[in-house]
């Protein structure tokens, strides 16, 4: 098992907690330097890269990780982390930020504590209705707090400007100096990029800049982690207190989704890195990728713009579309949220189940069956390669049945062969949870008894697919008018 992204769909930027967090293709051994822990040399007169506070990237501090940091010993820590995130990353801070220690219990405490508005609650309980990963009857939110509960390693607020590190220790919290390397350079990032500048509405544009937000913040971990490894004589603070063993994830479909620019984005940023330097790394910032599929598919980046499109209202009998305040009227979950759908069946079947091959999903270090740390997983298949747009709309009839709901789900693909296979797929994960053709037709099913009973009516046109979802075959047309025919 992998460990998880390390924020929800708030402004937070953080860290798995496995220590598995670098990226590329392979196992890139060859990212080392000649530098080495030396003899301190003066302060500088003014600042420079590599020194913050007083302390050099290559010091050796006098403290132990394993009983935990008084404040005195907070701060040298986070002063030579600091510069050796400026030394790796050539990029100079402007400012120190605050950095907080708390345990995982306590960390489990606010994630439960969080509110959400019961309309964003019963849409995004719909998006994840229609990826048949959480059914109805579920609150989706609360999977996900729990999910995050027990994955996130540390995170940055960019709106609090804070660091917040998770420890496993509740007697004395422990620094975990990768974990803090990060949580660092997410600060660092939003000094200089400005961070909360993205358009972040859907969860497919949160995947899609956090290509390069955790891309490049995994790629520089995995480069900070090589140097403690190897230039700076193993001297970083890494404390034995359990990391990675912090407990099950509550559901893992939502985190394949959220996992996808932890392990497409370091490979994505270092192939730009490798071609043009941290200058052209730079410049991701002001022309970032447009979709998940751009950073799972580096080519198509800044050549294959996703379509354009709406989702034309055709409803009837007190049906009407949900709005949320603030946000769009519609979901978009991207190639990585499609992948994650068609992979899904693979965990609850304990593996028994396959829509899209274990073998091609798992990258694996070659000779073993352990998962590479650069690039582990591989969110490509024949069914979701092609995508060019989706978008979820969610409506409800609260006249008839309270938080009852409807979906019409589109997507648009690069060509008539590609909404193919995506159907093809689709109709795969429809027989998963047991749907049964209505009336032998090919356009129309239902599944009865499990958390996913409801009706679904699926049309491909060309190079388009539109999925309708009622709660019964006779709901469909008044989803959208022309679905299926009335029973």
């Amino acid at each position: 098992m992998f460990a998880g992204p390390r924020r929800g769909d708030d402004d937070r930027y953080g860290r798995r907690d496995d220590g598995t967090s670098d990226g590329g293709h392979g196992d890139p051994s060859d990212e080392t330097t000649t530098e080495s822990q030396v003899v301190k040399p003066d302060d500088p007169e003014t600042d420079v890269l590599g020194w913050e506070a007083g302390y050099w990237y290559n010091e050796t501090l006098d403290v132990n990780p394993d009983d935990g940091l008084n404040e005195t010993e907070l701060d040298q820590t986070v002063a030579r982390a600091m510069a050796r995130v400026e030394r790796v990353r050539q990029l100079e801070f402007e400012e120190r930020v605050p950095v907080e220690i708390v345990t995982r219990d306590e960390f489990r405490s606010d994630q439960s504590n969080r509110s959400t508005p019961d309309d964003r609650r019963l849409f995004d309980n719909a998006k994840y209705e229609s990826l048949f990963m959480i059914g109805e009857s579920t609150d989706s939110i609360a999977v996900q707090n729990r999910n995050s509960g027990s994955s996130v390693g540390g995170y940055y607020s960019p709106s609090k400007e804070e660091i917040v590190v998770v420890s496993e220790n509740t007697s004395t919290p422990k620094l975990d100096e990768i974990t803090l390397s990060q949580e660092l350079f997410h600060a660092l990032q939003d000094q200089h990029f400005n961070l909360s500048k993205f358009d972040q509405s859907t969860r497919e544009l949160h995947n899609a800049k956090d290509g390069v937000i955790e891309g490049d913040g995994n790629y520089v971990d995995h480069l900070y982690s090589k140097r403690c490894e190897n230039q700076w004589n193993g001297d970083c603070l890494t404390p034995d207190d359990g990391s990675g063993s912090s407990g099950g994830l509550a559901n893992i479909g939502p985190y394949l989704i959220k996992f996808q620019p932890y392990s497409d984005g370091p490979a994505f940023v270092r192939g730009v890195q490798k071609r043009g330097g941290w200058d052209a790394v730079n410049a991701l910032y002001e022309n970032p990728p447009a979709s998940t599929e751009q950073v799972i598919h580096p080519e198509k980046y800044g050549t294959d713009t996703p379509a354009e499109f709406d989702i034309e209202d055709r409803t009837t009998n007190g049906w009407e579309r949900l709005e949320l305040q603030g946000r769009p009227n519609y979901g978009s979950v991207g190639e990585a949220g499609i992948f994650a759908m068609l992979m899904y069946p693979y965990y609850p079947s304990q593996g028994q189940t396959q829509v899209v091959p274990a073998r091609q999903f798992f990258n694996l270090k070659q000779g073993t069956d352990q998962l590479r740390s650069f690039d582990p997983l591989n969110y490509n298949s024949t069914y979701s390669t092609g995508w060019d747009g989706d978008k979820l709309a969610v409506y409800t009839n609260d006249a008839a049945r309270t938080n009852e709901t409807g979906y019409v789900w589109k997507t648009v693909w690069d060509s008539n062969q590609d909404a193919a296979e995506f159907v093809e797929g689709y109709r795969k994960v429809l027989e998963y949870n047991d749907a049964k053709q209505v009336d032998n037709r090919a356009d129309t099913w239902r599944i009865e008894g499990n958390g996913f009973a409801d009706a679904f009516y699926v049309q491909k046109q060309g190079d388009t697919v539109v999925i309708v979802n009622a709660p019964t075959v006779s709901d469909l047309p008044d989803v959208r008018r022309g679905a299926a025919p009335v029973q």
